[in-house]
Order: structure tokens, then C-alpha cells, then sequence
């Protein structure tokens, strides 16, 4: 059985294009920064945008609560029950 390898990004198989337009300004931003890590623009690109969408998604998946909320929470889960759906006596 063959081990799987995972390819680098600089040697995958790249089938979708991205485009965007961005001003002089950005551009030489973002190469700057690219060539003080000695990446070239594409990946650091790709490594932001990547970085930047798993941080989104994980915030948007993840339950952020006040300090109220979530005493309010805690004291749900451990009080007393309440009696749903019967007379009491």
C-alpha cells in the first residue's frame, strides 16, 4: 500500500484561477512583503488569502459569550430543572 505524500503548493496542480484588480500601491505592498519573506508574490498570496479564509470560517464556526452569557449558560446547565409539561401537586 503506497504511503500518501501531500505535494508542496509550489508543485501541485493548479486548475482555478484567481484575478483581482488592485492599485499601484497594493502591488508593491504586497511584493514587498513577499520579498522580505523570499516568497514570490503567488504564494504569499495564496498563504494569506488561505490563512486569512481558515480564520474566518473558524470564527463564524466558533460560540463567542459575554461573561453573562456565559454565567448564564453554566447556571442552566447545573440549576434546578424546570418541570415542563406537568401540574404540580
Amino acid at each position: 500500500m503506497a504511503d500518501s505524500v501531500v505535494k508542496p503548493a509550489s508543485t501541485r496542480m493548479r486548475a482555478e484561477r484567481l484575478e483581482a484588480r488592485i492599485t499601484v500601491s497594493q502591488k508593491a505592498l504586497i511584493e514587498h512583503a513577499a520579498a522580505l519573506q523570499g516568497r514570490s508574490v503567488t504564494d504569499f498570496v495564496l498563504s494569506s488569502v488561505q490563512e486569512a479564509a481558515a480564520k474566518a470560517i473558524d470564527e463564524h464556526q466558533r460560540l463567542t459569550l459575554s461573561v453573562r452569557d456565559g454565567r448564564a449558560f453554566v447556571q442552566a446547565l447545573v440549576g434546578p430543572r424546570a418541570r415542563v409539561g406537568r401540574d404540580e401537586d
